[in-house]
């Protein structure tokens, strides 16, 4: 039995993600064999693709979140059903593919309401929101709050989930459509950061205090300027590193005002099988509760892998971009 997949061989641009044809796996015990329906493009993907991070080993199968239905179960898989959809956010990568295997514990079952689309472009977002607002620093009400690329896939969650917490959101984006996309998730100041100096207009909008925490995807490009964003005590969380990867600091830069500096990586919130269960739980309700709405994504055939890099490269994506096989 055979699939089609993108086979990493070489790191490189996107023009090295090609589709060709693999040999089908098929479950052991303990594990399921899932056909995709709909698969998660994400800015990870272009950092193994490139090369930056060599976590994937060549030739593999990148791609780290993805919906489907089971096809077969291994031995001793219970609590699961043939036919029944289910989603996966893994570092064990294997998502551009028409099937995969996949451990019964890592399937993540999934509400009726949210097509299979916008869960691929939405689960891994969203859980990675759950960690930033809980886990990497807890936002409560009353604290200011700065989100870079407020209107990015990532960035739309962030400002809804920590406008529900009760927190002021500031959000930094490339122009003024953007800034109305990061308004309508819930920011209530957006800076133009290629118009204005964003660490003067954040003291400005709070009255030369600063912010309780910066959240940075951005990397080279804005660190520098996040660290001088916060309040005294104020949290850095650097989560990507879209621009290039930051420059080295020693721990007196955190000393001009004691502040703290978070690298969080998502998978090592979901390393045990109960707080995959537990980070899930909490994304889900946060649907259902309106806290946080699925994108809706640009949608590619899964042959179009090299051109979704390139539309998430270029800022192009509307929030999501999904491969479908």
């Amino acid at each position: 039995m055979t699939m089609q997949a993108i086979v990493l061989n070489d790191f490189g641009g996107p023009g090295v993600l090609k589709l060709s044809l693999t040999a089908r796996p098929a479950p052991g015990p303990g594990e399921i064999l899932l056909r995709h329906t709909a698969i998660g493009v994400n800015f990870h993907d272009c950092y193994v693709r490139s090369g930056l991070y060599r976590t994937l080993a060549l030739p593999g199968i990148p791609g780290i979140e993805a919906v489907g239905v089971i096809e077969a179960l291994g031995e001793g898989v219970t609590g699961l059903r043939l036919g029944q959809r289910v989603g996966w956010v893994s570092g064990r990568y294997g998502g551009y593919a028409t099937h995969r295997v996949l451990r019964a514990a890592e399937a993540i079952a999934l509400p009726d309401a949210i097509p299979d689309a916008e869960l691929a472009a939405t689960l891994m977002k969203a859980l990675t929101v759950s960690v930033l607002v809980s886990r990497a620093h807890r936002v409560t009400a009353g604290q200011t709050v700065l989100v870079h690329a407020a209107a990015g896939g990532v960035g739309q969650l962030l400002c809804s989930w920590c406008r529900h917490l009760g927190a002021t959101v500031i959000g930094t984006v490339g122009t003024r459509e953007k800034a109305a996309v990061a308004e309508r998730a819930g920011a209530h100041h957006t800076i133009l950061y290629r118009e204005e100096d964003f660490v003067a207009r954040v003291r400005q909008i709070t009255g030369g205090a600063g912010v309780a925490a910066a959240y940075d995807a951005v990397g080279k490009e804005t660190f520098r300027g996040s660290l001088d964003c916060l309040d005294f005590e104020g949290t850095l969380v650097n989560y990507g590193q879209a621009s290039g990867p930051v420059d080295p600091l020693t721990p007196s830069d955190l000393a001009v005002r004691s502040v703290s500096l978070v690298r969080p990586i998502v998978f090592h919130y979901i390393r045990s099988d109960d707080r995959l269960a537990a980070l899930s739980a909490q994304v889900f309700e946060a649907f259902r509760a309106g806290v946080i709405r699925p994108i809706t994504p640009l949608t590619l055939p899964l042959a179009d892998a090299a051109r979704a890099h390139e539309v998430l490269e270029a800022q192009r994506s509307p929030g999501g971009v999904v491969l479908l096989p």
